[in-house]
């Protein structure tokens, strides 16, 4: 059995094997969604139904962030009669989906991730365009 990480211990010592990147999928236009295909980089770590449970559930977190409503309506009328000096006191529902969604990212990693030896980038710190699952080395291997 691989030996179990912390988030922490992993972030300061342990050497970085391969990333793996989760593409954007633009089969339904630009709306933010990612590729659930299960990397064979990923197989000997994580389970393909796990691995693809959180790719999805981000894929929903993304579109609900995307949606449009009455309550994006009414911040942006608001917007608009303040000068966006609004924003200033503020967040708007895409900014709080985006907290959920950096929430949801981090308990993934510390929970299934980490003691696997993997670790998810938001991919907000990606620019939206890749998932990065950065994949440590097994020490217990090499012992």
């Amino acid at each position: 059995m691989a030996e179990t990480h912390s988030l922490q211990d992993m972030r300061q010592q342990a050497a970085i094997f391969a990333k793996v990147f989760i593409q954007r999928d633009y089969t339904n236009g630009t709306v933010c969604q990612f590729q659930t295909k299960f990397p064979s980089e990923l197989e000997t770590r994580i389970d393909k139904q796990q691995f693809e449970e959180t790719v999805r559930t981000l894929n929903n977190l993304y579109a609900e962030a995307e949606k449009l409503g009455s309550q994006s309506y009414i911040e942006g009328c608001l917007a608009c009669l303040t000068a966006y000096t609004v924003f200033l006191c503020m967040e708007t529902h895409y900014e709080k989906v985006l907290k959920k969604i950096a929430k949801y990212i981090q308990e993934q990693n510390d929970k299934i991730y980490a003691p696997r030896g993997l670790l998810l980038t938001d991919p907000i710190e990606r620019g939206l365009r890749v998932i990065e699952v950065t994949i440590f080395e097994d020490r217990s291997l090499t012992r």
